[in-house]
């Protein structure tokens, strides 16, 4: 869970044994937090400790999809890597006590799965999402593979859970992050690309706010880029602990 705003931010990313999962039909329960389907909506609670430092977050999100979507496609040549979204046009309500915020929004939802660890496939990745003014949502994913060879999903989802896709921009740099990452956008030539808000700048990973323009229409993406060279650090590996904690 990462939460961003006036409240302050906090992150939590706490991996926990088996023996503290529970699931069934309609729910998953990982330690003191959980999801679970209620009527049309996917519940989430959260109780957690932030780290490094150890604020309470606690609250729900509640996720309503317009429609749930089938799609997964592999991200690697070997077909071990796969992502899709399960609902990529969705309506959210955030309710948190600890920090306390309340909001609703656009939301989206996806999920990644490998048969490997990602160092194996991959050398670095830039994705981006955004909604449109249609109501569809475009998401951008630029892969460079571990292979030398680039694979590049633009695709537009619509609320009934349907897919297309559009032909994807040209790659354009952006600026170096504080850690020196070298992040990129596929955004359409001669038109306005600028980071809106930094979220995450760290030695590997970077998460920001970016105005761009996809298809012709200007957006405002959310973006995330992955180092997966620098993953392997093992400078990095040794202070990965301390943003996810381990509970046996």
């Amino acid at each position: 869970m990462a939460l961003y705003g006036d409240a302050g931010k906090r992150w939590t990313m706490t991996e926990r044994a088996r023996r503290h999962m529970r699931r069934s039909s309609r729910e998953f329960t990982i330690g003191p937090s959980g999801l679970s389907w209620d009527d049309d909506a996917l519940t989430i609670r959260i109780d957690e400790r932030g780290m490094p430092l150890p604020h309470a977050v606690r609250g729900i999100v509640r996720v309503h999809p317009s429609a749930l979507c089938t799609y997964s496609t592999a991200l690697d040549d070997g077909g071990r890597h796969r992502w899709g979204p399960l609902a990529a046009v969705s309506e959210v309500e955030v309710e948190f006590t600890q920090p306390q915020m309340r909001w609703r929004g656009h939301a989206y939802f996806d999920s990644n799965e490998g048969d490997e660890p990602v160092d194996r496939a991959f050398i670095e990745w830039d994705w981006a999402r955004a909604p449109l003014k249609d109501g569809r949502t475009a998401v951008v994913y630029d892969v460079r593979q571990a292979s030398g060879i680039d694979r590049v999903l633009a695709l537009r989802f619509a609320p009934d859970g349907s897919v297309s896709s559009f032909q994807a921009p040209p790659r354009r740099p952006l600026p170096r992050t504080l850690w020196r990452m070298n992040p990129s956008m596929r955004s359409d030539e001669n038109a306005r690309l600028a980071r809106r808000q930094v979220l995450e700048d760290t030695p590997f990973y970077a998460r920001a706010l970016l105005e761009a323009q996809l298809a012709g229409e200007p957006v405002l993406a959310m973006h995330e880029t992955l180092d997966v060279r620098r993953l392997r650090m093992p400078l990095v590996q040794a202070l990965l602990p301390w943003r996810m904690p381990r509970r046996a």
